[in-house]
C-alpha cells in the first residue's frame, strides 16, 4: 500500500512540476510552404481563399494571412526553402496540410472545379464533417473542411 501512494505521490509532484515549466514555445506563428514561384502562389490563394498579402521579398519570400493563420510562402532563394544538413532538398508537395473550414463544400468544389483547380481525391464524409483536398499550383494540398452539424 505504501508502495501505491509512493508512486501516486510521485506521479503528482512531476506533475506539478511540468505544469510549472516555462514552455519552448512563444506563439503559433504560421505554416511554411515551400513554392517554385512565389507570385503565382500569392495569386492563387489571395484570388481563391481570400488570403491578403503581407508583405514579400520576390523572388525568394511572401507572407499571406487569413485571420490568425499566416502561411509563409518559401520560394528558391528563401533561407527557409535552403538544402537540409544532410543535402536533402526541401520540397513542395507532401501531405501534410493547412485545413481552412468553409460553408457548403459541395459548392466550393464544384467552384474550384470550374475554375480547373486540381484535387487529390473526392470529399470524404466521416463523423466529423466533410473534407476534401485541393493543390495549390506547386502541389501542396490544403485541405476544405466543413464541420458536421
Amino acid at each position: 500500500m505504501n508502495q501505491t501512494v509512493t508512486a501516486t505521490q510521485s506521479s503528482e509532484k512531476s506533475s506539478q512540476a511540468g505544469s510549472r515549466r516555462e514552455s519552448v514555445v512563444k506563439s503559433f506563428w504560421g505554416v511554411r510552404y515551400q513554392v517554385k514561384d512565389v507570385t503565382r502562389a500569392v495569386h492563387f490563394y489571395t484570388r481563391y481563399f481570400g488570403f491578403k498579402l503581407d508583405h514579400e521579398h520576390l523572388p525568394a519570400f511572401g507572407q499571406i494571412s487569413l485571420g490568425h493563420l499566416k502561411l509563409i510562402l518559401s520560394g528558391p532563394g528563401a533561407s527557409g526553402s535552403r538544402p537540409l544538413p544532410d543535402g536533402r532538398q526541401q520540397e513542395p508537395g507532401g501531405c501534410n496540410r493547412v485545413i481552412l473550414e468553409v460553408e457548403n463544400l459541395p459548392a466550393r468544389i464544384a467552384a474550384l472545379k470550374k475554375d480547373g483547380l486540381r484535387f487529390r481525391n473526392e470529399m470524404e464524409t466521416g463523423p466529423g464533417g466533410k473534407q476534401i483536398q485541393v493543390e495549390d499550383p506547386d502541389g501542396n494540398p490544403i485541405e476544405l473542411f466543413e464541420p458536421a452539424d
